[in-house]
Parts: structure tokens; sequence; C-alpha cells
């Protein structure tokens, strides 16, 4: 998800026994420092994006900790219903979570990476995993296929050499099988292979 998008999910837009999440709408802030909810960036980024379990079981352990803190905050918390908020419930600026994510960044002494890189690395992972290039599409909401090609190319070719290498192994392992229910069919024994204890084992 973009960071607009991830910013402006509604516990509400979380299907937790289907494991999905819809995106709907993106957060942004304008000019004069004011935060709106408007559509996401393309007709594309309306989405629906599968979840696995144990994203289901993180965003179940956010959940908690937000209702804590909902219980900390009393009479001044803000029900709006955002899965991500600050401790009061209110939205969460998009520069601050940038700036909070490169404090963690340097705290931790990892590599430079911005926070929307991190949305490049789950694709590419995903590609790696060898999800198919039209779901990782759908996925990150790129209105073409293309973009999605484009911008993951340096990843596509050792995506193609192991699926050229996957598609050999099958074509061999095929053609080895075609191979020995030839010679059953046939009765006659296989090349190098011999009934005596000392010869030959194919």
């Amino acid at each position: 998800m973009r960071r607009g998008e991830a910013l402006a999910l509604r516990w509400t837009d979380i299907d937790f026994e289907h494991r999905v999440l819809n995106v709907e709408r993106q957060l942004q802030k304008l000019a004069g420092g004011v935060i709106t909810i408007c559509e996401p960036k393309s007709r594309a980024g309306t989405r629906q994006i599968a979840l696995d379990h144990d994203t289901i079981r993180s965003l179940r352990a956010h959940q908690r900790r937000q209702e804590a803190e909902q219980t900390t905050a009393g009479g001044t918390w803000t029900d709006s219903g955002y899965v991500f908020t600050t401790v009061l419930g209110e939205p969460l600026a998009p520069d601050h979570v940038g700036h909070v994510f490169q404090q963690l960044v340097r705290r931790h002494g990892l590599p430079p990476v911005r926070l929307h890189d991190l949305r490049h690395g789950a694709a590419s992972m995903a590609l790696s995993a060898h999800v198919d290039l039209k779901v990782i599409q759908h996925q990150i909401g790129h209105a073409s296929i293309v973009t999605t090609a484009d911008t993951y190319v340096s990843v596509l070719p050792q995506i193609a050499r192991e699926g050229a290498e996957a598609t050999a192994r099958l074509l061999r392992e095929a053609a080895r099988g075609y191979a020995r229910g030839q010679w059953r069919a046939s009765g006659r024994e296989r090349p190098g292979r011999h009934d005596d204890a000392g010869g030959e084992a194919a």
C-alpha cells in the first residue's frame, strides 16, 4: 500500500474472516497542514488486497494495543475508526510518519531506505516468490501491467531464468517418465540395466 492509503485505512475496511482488506481512499496533507481524505491515486488504486495469516495476527495485536490506548485516553480519545492513529485516536500526518520511519532506520543502523521503498520491496519479494505479475499489479494498484514490469525490470530477469530452469526440469522429468512407460509397455529391458549382479544399473 502507498503511505496515504495505509493511513486512510479503517478497521471496517478489513475482513478478518476472509483475510482481505479494501483500499478505498487515501489520506493527504494539503498546504497549510490540513489533512484530508481523497480517492486513491488512480482508479486501479481502489482494490482488494489478500492478507496472509501472519499479517492478520499482527493486525489483531495492533487492534488490542489501540484498544488499550483508548482505555488510557478515556474521554480525550477520538473515535476516528482508523487503523493507524495517534495515542488519542487521531489520524497520523503522512510527513510525520515518514520522519519517524527515518529515525527508526538511523537508530537501528539500517541502509538508507524510504518508507515508500517498503512497497517496492514487498512487490520484489512477491516476484521472487513467483507470484504472477498480474496479481502483483493488482495488489500494488498499478493501472497498467507495463508500469509494473517497468518498475521491477531489475527483478524480472532472475525470475525468468528460474522459470526457464523450472520448466526444463519439468520437461526432463516428463521425458524420463514417458521413456519408462514406453519400455514397460514394450516388455523390453531398459538400456544399461542387466539382470546379473555384476551388471550396470541405469
